[in-house]
C-alpha cells in the first residue's frame, strides 16, 4: 500500500458480496477510497474482493452484522488495519415473503436481527472511529417496501420502516458530532436475485406499476449512496430518498388511465 493509499479515506459496505453491495464497493474504489468489503457469505466475499477494479485497496472481513460481538470485531480490524472510518454504508439485509399469519417469531426476528438491529450495531461501532478524524457519513439501505405495505412482506417492510426511523434518531444524535445519516429505500433492482425469483409476470406488473418502466440497476442504486457519502451533499442529514423510478410517488396508479 502506498503512503496516498494509506491516507485515502475508507468506506465500509456491508453485505458486499453481490448486488447493491458489491456495485457500492466499485463505486467508492472508482472515487479514490479504501474499502472494507464486509458479508457473512465468506466464500461469496472472497470472490466479490478478488473481482473489483482494485483488490489492493480492499479488505474483505466475514461478519454477520446480528452479532455485536462480531461487529465490534470487524470494526477493529478495520480501524487497526485502515486506520479511519469514512463512510458506512449498512446494505446487508435478508427477507422472508411469506403471508402474515405463516410467518414464525423466529423469522421475524431474523429479519429484524440483520436488517434493523445490524444497522444499529455496525453505526455504534463505527461512530467512534469516525469522530477521530472530525466526522463521517451513513447511509442506511432501507426499500419502498418501508413505505408501501404489500402482501408477503410484514417482516421485511416493516423492518424497513423500522430502519428509515431509526436513520432519523441517527441523524439527530449524530449531526451534532459532525457524522450525517441518510437513508434510500430502492424500489426493484434488476439484481441475479431478481432474476431468479421475479417471474415474467411479477417484472411487467413491476414495469407497469413504476413511471420509469423499468427496475433500477445496482449501479444506480450505488450512485445515490455515493452522492449522499460524498461533500456535494454535505448539508443532507436525516433524509429518506425513494430511489425507485418513482414507484412510490406514483400511488396505487391505474393502468386504464394510463393506458389512455
Amino acid at each position: 500500500m502506498t503512503n496516498n493509499q494509506a491516507t485515502s479515506p475508507v468506506a465500509i459496505i456491508t453485505g458486499a458480496a453481490r448486488g447493491i453491495g458489491l456495485a457500492t464497493s466499485e463505486w467508492f474504489l472508482a472515487h479514490g477510497y479504501r474499502v472494507a468489503m464486509i458479508d457473512v457469505d465468506g466464500t461469496a466475499l472472497r470472490e466479490a474482493a478478488a473481482s473489483v477494479s482494485d483488490p489492493t485497496r480492499v479488505l474483505g472481513l466475514d461478519c454477520d452484522v446480528s452479532d455485536p460481538a462480531q461487529v465490534d470485531a470487524m470494526v477493529g480490524q478495520v480501524s487497526d488495519r485502515l486506520g479511519r472510518i469514512d463512510a458506512l454504508v449498512n446494505n446487508a439485509g435478508v427477507a422472508v415473503f411469506k403471508p402474515l399469519l405463516e410467518t414464525s417469531f423466529q423469522e421475524w426476528r431474523h429479519v429484524f436481527a440483520v436488517n434493523l438491529d445490524g444497522a444499529f450495531l455496525c453505526t455504534q461501532a463505527c461512530a467512534p472511529v469516525m469522530l477521530r478524524n472530525g466526522g463521517g457519513s451513513i447511509v442506511n439501505i432501507a426499500s419502498i417496501s418501508g413505505l408501501r405495505a404489500s402482501t408477503l412482506r410484514v417482516a421485511y417492510g416493516t423492518s424497513k420502516a423500522a430502519l428509515i426511523h431509526l436513520t432519523k434518531q441517527q441523524a439527530v444524535e449524530l449531526g451534532n458530532q459532525g457524522i450525517r445519516v441518510n437513508a434510500i429505500s430502492p424500489g426493484p433492482v434488476d439484481t441475479a436475485m431478481a432474476k431468479q425469483v421475479h417471474s415474467a409476470a411479477i417484472r411487467a406488473d413491476y414495469h407497469d406499476a413504476i413511471p420509469l418502466n423499468r427496475y433500477g440497476t445496482p449501479e444506480e442504486i450505488a450512485a445515490t449512496i455515493g452522492f449522499l457519502c460524498s461533500p456535494a451533499a454535505s448539508y443532507v442529514n436525516g433524509q429518506m430518498l425513494a430511489t425507485d423510478g418513482g414507484f412510490d410517488a406514483a400511488g396505487i396508479g391505474l393502468p386504464t388511465l394510463r393506458r389512455d
